[in-house]
């Protein structure tokens, strides 16, 4: 493997791409601690804590993320990140609000989806109990 100045870096949630570029460093959170990775970091997999994700782009940029449970692959000169949950903020201090706000917003749209669910399975059931009845010509 060459040596490299950046990585690329793909954030993804189930719904899409949270971030996708260059990076120059990636902090995260393990279930065993937080650790770092450079370009030329080696080939690892770990299981991601629920905490913050800091991408710093070649130019210095931070990226903050918080983030959910979720896995991440580091191969080669690419790391990819697949979280359940994770939403970007500006910075550190309004992160805490920012996920809040977006977590919340997805756990009401689950409940909404679970309780929708609940009553197709329960029609389901009273049309197969309906046909289980249903007089035998």
């Amino acid at each position: 493997m060459s040596l490299a100045a950046e990585m690329q870096v793909n954030v993804r949630v189930p719904g899409g791409t949270l971030f996708e570029g260059a990076a120059a460093r990636l902090n995260a959170v393990a279930e065993n601690g937080a650790f770092g990775i450079l370009p030329n970091h080696v080939d690892f997999v770990t299981a991601l804590a629920p905490s913050v994700l800091l991408i710093t782009q070649p130019d210095g940029t931070e990226r903050i993320f918080g983030v959910d449970e979720g896995l991440l692959v580091k191969t080669g000169h690419t790391v990819d990140v697949a979280v359940r949950r994770g939403v970007e903020s500006s910075d550190l201090a309004t992160l805490r609000q920012t996920v809040r706000e977006a977590f919340e917003a997805v756990e009401d749209d689950e409940r909404v989806a679970r309780s929708a669910l609940s009553r197709l399975e329960a029609d389901m059931v009273r049309r197969f109990a309906g046909l289980r009845q249903a007089p035998q010509p």
